[in-house]
């Protein structure tokens, strides 16, 4: 019961580090430091829902759950004598394995869900967008409503409407794509994968969905740091307000888009840049580094 036990300590303690990451004021002054600590407390949660139910099954004696597991099934195979789980120690067990296939299935289906929409998308994109010397490295879409995504993979579109090039002036522009082009390069769609995995597998935990929300919003602030460093604040915040004041914005599926979550990166941009709460986000680190450690040590050894 001892690793059961363990398990159970370690979801308890993504919940409360979920909670007091969303009321942290700090995460918004470091989006990245806080992301590898949202993913973190992700994978520490999945891994201790599957490992809860195999330890209460297996109650494994001095090894790891996930080396009881294999060494029973190998027994299993080789017809060599076991003690029986009984019915409700395997029924356990199924449990633990049923979770596992269930967030793995759920991450592969959405990869793949998502991939097709983009595909299609991409595909789209060749027949009806064009290419405009106002908005260099980008394609442009002949339509009146504002939007500004990007569309990330292998070979990544950075796409604008012809509406938004109506309404942002040169730098404001500028500004846009430099945000477009940080959710390409660092990839945040794959950033944001687990916790979409997480809300279709686990629909309701309500902090699994905020947690889905507080990481797009990160996402996006992420995106604002890289922007802001080559245009600063100015331009984007003008670009960001724009887009506040106009009634439809259009982002499809599939894609990361300039025009989400505005109020709150517009309040953040517009405060002072002060000196980042290292002390803060170094304990943070530390935590999430714990809370992977400690279901990874009670899997393997």
């Amino acid at each position: 019961m001892l690793y059961a036990a363990h398990f159970a300590g370690v979801m308890a303690a993504c919940w409360l580090t979920a909670q007091v990451l969303g009321r942290s004021r700090w995460t918004s002054r470091l989006p990245s430091a806080a992301i590898v600590c949202w993913q973190a407390v992700g994978l520490a949660f999945g891994l201790s829902a599957i490992g809860l139910p195999l330890a209460l099954g297996l109650e494994p004696d001095g090894t790891g759950t996930a080396t009881a597991l294999l060494r029973y099934a190998i027994d299993v195979a080789d017809g060599r004598p076991v003690a029986p789980l009984g019915p409700v120690r395997l029924g356990l067990v199924a449990v633990g394995l049923i979770v596992a296939g269930t967030l793995l299935v759920t991450t592969a289906t959405c990869l793949v869900r998502t991939t097709r929409i983009r595909g299609r998308h991409r595909d789209l994109l060749t027949l009806v967008a064009r290419d405009d010397p106002a908005a260099p490295g980008a394609l442009v879409l002949d339509h009146p409503s504002a939007a500004a995504y990007c569309l990330p993979g292998v070979q990544p579109r950075v796409v604008v409407s012809a509406g938004t090039l109506r309404l942002l002036d040169t730098g404001q522009l500028a500004a846009v794509l430099s945000h477009e082009r940080a959710h390409a390069a660092e990839r945040h769609d794959l950033v944001l994968l687990p916790f979409t995995a997480l809300c279709r597998a686990l629909p309701g935990v309500r902090w699994v969905r905020a947690a889905h929300e507080t990481v797009a919003l990160l996402v996006e602030m992420r995106a604002d740091d890289r922007a802001r460093r080559l245009h600063a604040e100015g331009p984007l915040v003008g670009a960001l307000l724009r887009f506040a004041a106009t009634p439809i914005r259009l982002t499809p599926p599939g894609a990361l888009g300039a025009t989400e979550q505005l109020q709150a990166r517009v309040d953040r941009l517009l405060l002072p840049y002060g000196r980042p709460p290292a002390l803060r986000c170094a304990v943070a680190l530390a935590v999430a580094a714990a809370l992977v450690a400690v279901p990874l040590l009670l899997f393997l050894t």
